[in-house]
């Protein structure tokens, strides 16, 4: 404290100055997100926004700055302040190789003094892909070798963080909400490698400005594209290929960026005589334009499909759709802002020709958001905003593809719903050691009308059977219609977040967070990992928002001035109001649904470590966490026994062990080779523990709900890239990688299924799994 008051003194003494300004890739034009400028004789320090902007006080002199991020060489710069100065910085990188994706740590001292914790970085500026099934480079599947990140099972969508549901998830592509993540199930996620610019996943310490779930936020911003000169790249695999064009619309002004990708798997299989195929497509785009020094606009797009075809009997067909209008403007060289105008579509589509008839859905959303960034001072920075979402639900539309097909037309109930937010974070550095970030988020979520509304006698959905001593569906009392202008229920929610960051010396720090979330969506779904199929239902009369409250506290440290990090958290997660589902519920194209769904909570603890390698010709980083993740819905009352008697009973997602390690060997600058290992302890799920013999039928008994598992899960996965000779006078490069996907051929179990062997009569256990080894080879170019 008593350097802070002398700092204060010392800067009241002396006239002090803003310099500001954007960090930019030289070759490129991009804005560098993250980038650390530092004036080590006067120990202060600032980093680039989500824009590359950065706003720092100085006072009036000559001083020395050094700028710095992973993947470029480091620029060191003598400045003479006198009085506010703009000054963009223009980094190179240290590398020419093919842009990839890897795990992103910024090894600067910064990041020992910042209240932030739980948070994970990937960057596409540095090498090299981490190997992946069927070679594509995956941002799913590099985000599951963290600790705290799972997923469940082999070919599953969606992820798991500290063992909340996969619906628990925040997933942003240019602050536009994704719903699904998933190409071919699960086989491949949504995101072009190519086409990312920065990605952070929050497990924890969630910043004031993202709401409306509960476990992460995964945000990923595009790249804007080159605005010196027209460039290329792509790259050819075994079942998929993909190109992105880039280029300048008006030089150092303004740049294009398109980026595709298709799978053609599904030709070889129809040419080879298979009816049954599967495809998908996606296309990234982006347009960034510089109006003058304080402003600029971004209008970016997504656009992605799969195909999933039964011979001519079964078509299935889902995809996300976005589109995001930005405009930057700077009111002062300490007062940064963003003005976005989104719009999501998630859709799905079925055609079911046996039945002749077609199914389509719809999650349409509409988002203003409006946020602030204020460098009050060095020691102060206030970030503040709104946000409104205008959300409509279309859960089925069932439409007859002949006249002569029996079916009739018919659309279940649209839902509407309205989530407003407004919020103010701020990080207060109070002394040399101490940082602290806090800051308030407040929600208020408007069920709107809708034409028909089930009443139920009392609200209640869901009657206990004493005689059966089962829960089962009530009966509506009458149907409602409500104007859209209406409330069906309102919701308001104050959501305070706390993380501070103390210093036990330059290389050292200890760092705890409190944040409270409020979700206000649910992902109906009582499978182990989520499907296209599932629906998402807003909060309402029957449904209460779900509840978090998370405490962590962790212990980070640099070794060999940034070598080594270590970086170990424990956690302890609240959740109040999660959805459980009665036995035998059925989800699917159930529009009453509040009748098989009752109100409990959850709890999840645990403890991550990771230790990292950043530098030398290996690197790499082992992570392990050791976690419980339950759930429970209790009676209602004392007559009612709840869901598995009102216990406590493993969630889908618990996984008490989970081990991965990564590696990273550059042999020269021909040769990488690259690494996985991976080991999880089997996902909970319910088989028969016996069964009995009931007219002549084999009846099977199970157990308490979740207390079996499949069997543990491991697999390896190795890859080579090999970089041909360059000639620095051409400008084509290419690259070469191969790998294997579980290459000793583990057959890890994705379910098990019982049958009788009819040879001898004995019901037998059937493993089911979705991979053994799988190789893979790829060619990658840049023009």
């Amino acid at each position: 404290m008593v350097f802070a008051v002398l700092n204060f003194s010392w800067s009241l003494a002396q006239e002090t100055y803003t310099l500001s300004g954007n960090v930019i890739d030289e070759l490129t034009g991009e804005t560098v997100l993250g980038a650390n400028i530092l004036l080590p004789d006067l120990s202060i320090g600032a980093v680039t926004n989500e824009y590359g902007f950065y706003s720092i006080t100085l006072p009036a002199g000559t001083h020395k700055l050094l700028i710095s991020f992973l993947g470029y060489q480091t620029i060191e710069q003598e400045i003479t302040i006198d009085k506010d100065t703009k000054l963009n910085f223009k980094m190179v990188e240290e590398s020419s190789q093919l842009d990839a994706v890897i795990i992103e740590q910024n090894i600067e001292k910064t990041s020992i003094r910042k209240p932030e914790m739980s948070v994970a970085k990937l960057s596409s500026k540095t090498i090299k892909n981490i190997p992946a099934v069927l070679g594509e480079p995956d941002v799913i599947r590099s985000i599951l070798l963290l600790p705290g990140v799972s997923n469940a099972g082999e070919g599953a969508s969606g992820f798991n963080v500290r063992g909340g549901g996969a619906d628990q998830n925040l997933i942003l592509l240019d602050e536009a909400i994704i719903f699904n993540t998933s190409h071919l199930f699960g086989f491949f996620s949504v995101f072009n490698t190519d086409a990312i610019k920065d990605l952070k996943l929050y497990k924890g310490g969630i910043p004031a400005r993202y709401g409306g779930r509960l476990s992460s936020v995964l945000d990923i911003y595009q790249r804007e594209g080159n605005n010196k000169e027209f460039k290329m790249n792509g790259g050819i695999g075994l079942i998929s290929s993909k190109l992105l064009l880039e280029g300048p619309i008006k030089k150092d002004r303004g740049s294009f960026l398109v980026a595709g990708r298709s799978s053609y798997a599904h030709l070889f299989l129809q040419a080879a005589g298979e009816e049954n195929t599967a495809s998908f497509y996606d296309l990234n785009t982006k347009l960034s334009y510089r109006l003058n020094e304080n402003n600029s606009l971004y209008l970016s797009g997504y656009f992605g499909r799969d195909n999933f075809q039964l011979g001519d009997s079964f078509v299935n067909e889902y995809g996300n759709t976005v589109a995001n209008l930005r405009w930057n403007h700077l009111f002062s060289d300490k007062l940064f802002s963003n003005l976005s105008l989104i719009y999501s579509d998630y859709y799905y589509g079925l055609n079911l020709a046996v039945r002749s008839f077609e199914w389509e859905s719809h999650i349409i959303n509409f988002n203003l958001k409006y946020d602030f960034k204020h460098y009050l001072s060095n020691n102060f920075k206030l970030d503040y905003g709104i946000n409104n979402i205008y959300y409509h639900f279309k859960p089925g539309e069932i439409r007859p593809d002949s006249e002569d097909s029996g079916i009739n037309p018919e659309e279940f109930t649209n839902q509407y719903a309205n989530e407003f937010a407004a919020y103010i974070d701020a990080e207060h550095r109070l002394t040399d050691k101490l940082t602290v970030r806090y800051g308030l988020r407040w929600s208020h979520f408007t069920r709107l009308g809708q034409d028909e509304f089930r009443v139920y006698d009392n609200n209640n959905p869901v009657l206990f059977n004493e005689e059966f001593q089962i829960y089962e569906g009530a009966e509506p009392i009458r149907v409602d219609s409500f104007d859209r202008s209406e409330s069906l229920a309102d919701f308001n929610n104050f959501e305070p977040r706390v993380s501070l960051s103390y210093l036990l010396n330059d290389n050292t720090s200890v760092k705890a967070s409190y944040n409270r979330m409020t979700q206000y969506l649910h992902l109906l779904s009582n499978t182990n990992s989520p499907t296209p199929l599932d629906v998402w239902t807003p909060s309402g009369p029957y449904i209460e928002p779900q509840l978090l409250d998370q405490y962590a506290i962790g212990f980070f440290k640099d070794f060999k001035d940034g070598d080594y990090t270590l970086e170990t958290e424990v956690f302890y997660k609240d959740i109040q109001n999660r959805i459980d589902y009665i036995d035998g519920a059925d989800l699917i194209a159930n529009e009453e649904i509040e009748q098989v769904i009752l109100n409990g909570e959850a709890r999840a603890y645990g403890l991550e470590v990771l230790f990292r390698k950043n530098r030398g010709k290996f690197t790499g980083w082992l992570s392990y966490t050791l976690s419980k993740s339950e759930q429970r819905t209790p009676g209602r009352n004392a007559n009612e026994p709840g869901i598995n008697n009102g216990e406590w009973y493993n969630s889908l997602w618990d996984r008490p062990h989970d081990i991965a390690v990564n590696g990273t060997y550059e042999l020269n600058d021909r040769w990488t080779f690259n690494g996985n290992f991976i080991y999880q302890t089997g996902i909970p799920t319910n088989l028969p523990i016996g069964q009995v013999q009931q007219l002549g039928l084999t009846v099977p008994i199970y157990g308490n709900r979740n207390e079996s598992r499949l069997t543990d899960y491991h697999r390896l996965d190795l890859s080579a890239t090999y970089t041909p000779r360059k000639n620095k006078d051409r400008r084509w490069q290419s690259e070469w990688v191969f790998g294997f996907y579980n290459i000793y051929n583990r057959m890890n179990a994705a379910s098990f299924s019982f049958e009788e062997n009819r040879a001898t009569g004995q019901n037998e256990a059937i493993r089911t799994s979705i991979f053994g080894i799988v190789p893979a080879i790829s060619y990658n170019f840049k023009f």
